[in-house]
C-alpha cells in the first residue's frame, strides 16, 4: 500500500473483550488501518460511530441490549456512511439474510483464519462483497427462494445504473467498475446508492444476488 494513502479509520464493536482486543491488535499490526475506537455494546458503538465518523465498522452480531442487527439498522438510518461488516459465530441463514437486509457490507465468521478475515475486510473497503466463502451458497439459495414472490424490476434504472448493476452481479469492485465504464469512483458510489434506492435494497450484496437470479448479467 502507498505510504501516503489515508489510513482506514476503524471502530470495533463487540461485547467479548478478548475477541475485541484480538481484532484490534490484528488490525493495528496491518498496514493501512488505524483503530479509532472500541465499544462493548451496540448503544456505545452507535454513539462512537456518530462521533468518530469511521471508515470501517466491525460489528458483533449477538450482543446484550442493542443487538448487532438493531445497531446496524440504527446506523444506516442515521446515514452513517462507513463500511459495516458483521463478525459472528453464526452461520444460520436467517442471521445472514437479516444482516444483508439491514445494510451490512459483509458477513465474516469469527473462526475464519486471520489472513482470510483481513482479505475480506480489504475487499469490503475496495467496494466488493465480503462474505465468508462457505456462506455464499447459503445466501444465494435463501435470496433466490425469497425472490420468487418479488415484483422488483430494473425498468426504473437508467442505462448507466443497469450497467453498474451488471458489474455488481459480476462481483466487481467500485474501482474496477469505474475503470470499465470510464467514470470516477465517486460517481460509481452515487449510481450504486441510487439503484439500491430504486430497487429498495439496502445492500449491494443483496442487489448483486438478485441481479444474478434475474440473469441481469
Amino acid at each position: 500500500m502507498n505510504a501516503t494513502a489515508p489510513l482506514t479509520r476503524t471502530l470495533v464493536i463487540d461485547d467479548h473483550p478478548l475477541f475485541r482486543r484480538g481484532v484490534c491488535q490484528l488490525l493495528s499490526l496491518e498496514p493501512g488501518f488505524e483503530i479509532v475506537g472500541e465499544a462493548a455494546s451496540g448503544e456505545e458503538g452507535l454513539e462512537l460511530a456518530r462521533q468518530l465518523d469511521p471508515d470501517l465498522i466491525l460489528l458483533d452480531l449477538n450482543m446484550k441490549g442493542l443487538s448487532g442487527i438493531e445497531t446496524l439498522r440504527a446506523m444506516r438510518d442515521a446515514d452513517i456512511a462507513a463500511r459495516i461488516l458483521i463478525l459472528t459465530v453464526s452461520n444460520a441463514a436467517e442471521d445472514l439474510i437479516a444482516a444483508i437486509r439491514a445494510g451490512s457490507d459483509g458477513y465474516v465468521l469469527k473462526d475464519a483464519d486471520p489472513n482470510d478475515m483481513l482479505r475480506l475486510i480489504r475487499s469490503a473497503m475496495d467496494g466488493q462483497d465480503a462474505i465468508s466463502p462457505e456462506l455464499i451458497g447459503l445466501l444465494t439459495l435463501a435470496l433466490r427462494q425469497e425472490s420468487l414472490g418479488e415484483t422488483r424490476s430494473q425498468a426504473s434504472l437508467t442505462e448507466r445504473e443497469t450497467a453498474i448493476l451488471r458489474c455488481l452481479a459480476a462481483g466487481k469492485s467500485n474501482k474496477l467498475i469505474a475503470r470499465e465504464l470510464d467514470i470516477m469512483e465517486s460517481t460509481v458510489k452515487v449510481h450504486i446508492r441510487n439503484l439500491l434506492k430504486k430497487l429498495k435494497f439496502r445492500s449491494r450484496v443483496e442487489a448483486a444476488v438478485w441481479a444474478v437470479n434475474k440473469q441481469i448479467t
